[in-house]
């Protein structure tokens, strides 16, 4: 996939935000502010983004997201349940009316036979509705799974809008 397909998918995800009055926020963990990165690369992008959250350790989903301890050690924190936390924790603690949350096994180490390397929780929350939150497997390396995850959170945020227009 081309670095392109990031930006274009930005450039459209604004318009909609924009065009909606509604303000983004991110809650990353494999992706490390990619997603946050992809979004800022637009100009006039801090009328639509509010604040993004790279939350890497389990520490960091609790502390800044309110994951709760009891998802993380029941489901792990590659799991839909603390992908949903993410996404609602994001909104709870900022001003925007929609987020995105991902959190996987980028690689090349820390896959399991359960959650192997490009395993990804991705979720989408809007404010006054319950979060939303797939798994997906990626192949490739590292940055390649990184990248597919940003790629997926954007589509899968404009998917979500789309349905509400």
């Amino acid at each position: 996939m081309a670095r392109d397909t990031l930006k274009v998918l930005a450039k459209r995800l604004g318009v909609r935000l924009k065009r909606r009055g509604l303000k983004l926020a991110t809650a990353e963990s494999c992706t490390g502010g990619g997603i946050a990165q992809a979004v800022t690369s637009v100009p006039g992008s801090s009328a639509w983004f509010d604040r993004g959250f790279v939350t890497y350790s389990n520490a960091a989903k609790r502390e800044l997201l309110g994951v709760r301890a009891r998802t993380l050690s029941r489901f792990g924190a590659v799991s839909r349940e603390a992908a949903s936390e993410m996404a609602a924790g994001a909104l709870a603690r900022s001003r925007a009316q929609v987020s995105v949350a991902v959190t996987g096994v980028a690689g090349p180490t820390g896959g399991t036979r359960r959650k192997p390397v490009g395993t990804v929780c991705l979720a989408w929350s809007r404010k006054k509705r319950m979060p939303e939150s797939i798994t997906r497997r990626f192949a490739g390396g590292r940055e390649s799974v990184r990248r597919k995850s940003a790629i997926a959170a954007l589509q899968g945020l404009l998917e979500r809008l789309e349905e509400t227009e």
